[in-house]
């Protein structure tokens, strides 16, 4: 397991799973598999989010097998926003990927996320059925409710995107940092609250094709969590115009990470005390971040993640 902190161009992949008992083992071993070939310096986090069908168990299992990774978890079950949260929390890389346990999207095509993150000079990378450029082989239904939730988002948030709940993303460390002590939701909207939040931060989000299969019947979601999740996106709009919830809270979690940089700082050089606050790229775990975007590791004239 890769666990310096102050390792640089470290791509940290964050798996939330619960109940992933039939898919679990492959999961960890198809996205180390995918990983290896792409020729990136990982590491692999599986949050059990108090799976009752022994997930944990087998994960635990699969990880002594795999050295680069690791399982944390809760012993209840959270929801997925908290799953994220806590894996995000666990990181040590420069870029996170979130990707789900389902294999639905695969986590090869982190590669597609990587070279679209570098070409647009982007803080986030968003899979997106919806893009013109994606294979989908989902029901109707299904893409009904994809095409409806992204009305509902572009008008409530005006968010840049069409697809907020595809299995895949990839986020600049920099942003979650900031974004993370803002999250109030636990379950069904934790994505789009993320979102929400980093492009109010001013944080560039762009989407990504991506190749969706069917690894197990359709649908895992029912029609009570699409009412849980209707009733999380009102919520996040609440907190967002009326309350102002994220702006308040936002403005005191920038003011104490401002303070962890200058102690870190001041750590690393006491010359600097009275010095201007620091505009290091260190966040408060000691990580060092490192500016992907002018890497071009690629092969055959492409890019890839920062190699091994």
């Amino acid at each position: 397991m890769t666990g310096a902190a102050d390792d640089e161009g470290l791509i940290s992949v964050i798996i939330p799973a619960f109940n992933e008992a039939a898919l679990v083992t492959r999961c960890l071993h198809e996205t180390v598999r995918a990983l290896e070939e792409i020729g990136c310096r990982y590491e692999v986090v599986l949050v059990d989010d108090g799976s009752s069908d022994g997930t944990s168990h087998l994960a635990r299992a699969a990880a002594e097998a795999l050295p680069r990774v690791r399982v944390i978890g809760h012993e209840v079950n959270l929801g997925k926003g908290s799953a994220l949260m806590r894996g995000a929390y666990s990181a040590f890389g420069d870029l996170v990927l979130f990707v789900d346990a389902d294999l639905e999207v695969h986590p090869r095509q982190l590669t597609v996320l990587y070279d679209t993150l570098v070409d647009n000079g982007a803080d986030v990378v968003i899979g997106s059925k919806l893009h013109p450029s994606s294979e989908v082989d989902v029901p109707a239904g299904r893409r009904a409710l994809t095409v409806g939730y992204y009305v509902l988002v572009r008008t409530l948030f005006r968010l840049p995107v069409h697809d907020t709940q595809t299995g895949i993303k990839l986020y600049r460390r920099k942003a979650l940092l900031r974004v993370l002590p803002r999250l109030v939701v636990k379950r069904f909207a934790g994505d789009l609250e993320v979102l929400v939040n980093a492009h109010r931060l001013g944080y560039k989000i762009v989407e990504a094709p991506v190749v969706v299969t069917r690894v197990r019947p359709f649908p895992r979601i029912g029609w009570h969590d699409v009412w849980w999740v209707a009733l999380d996106t009102a919520a996040i709009w609440y907190r967002t115009y009326v309350l102002r919830y994220y702006d308040r809270v936002g403005a005191a979690a920038d003011r104490g990470l401002a303070r962890a940089r200058a102690a870190r700082d001041f750590e690393l050089d006491p010359s600097i005390a009275g010095a201007q606050p620091s505009t290091s790229r260190t966040p408060s775990n000691g990580s060092t971040f490192v500016d992907v975007s002018r890497q071009s590791l690629g092969r055959s004239g492409g890019r890839s993640p920062p190699r091994t």
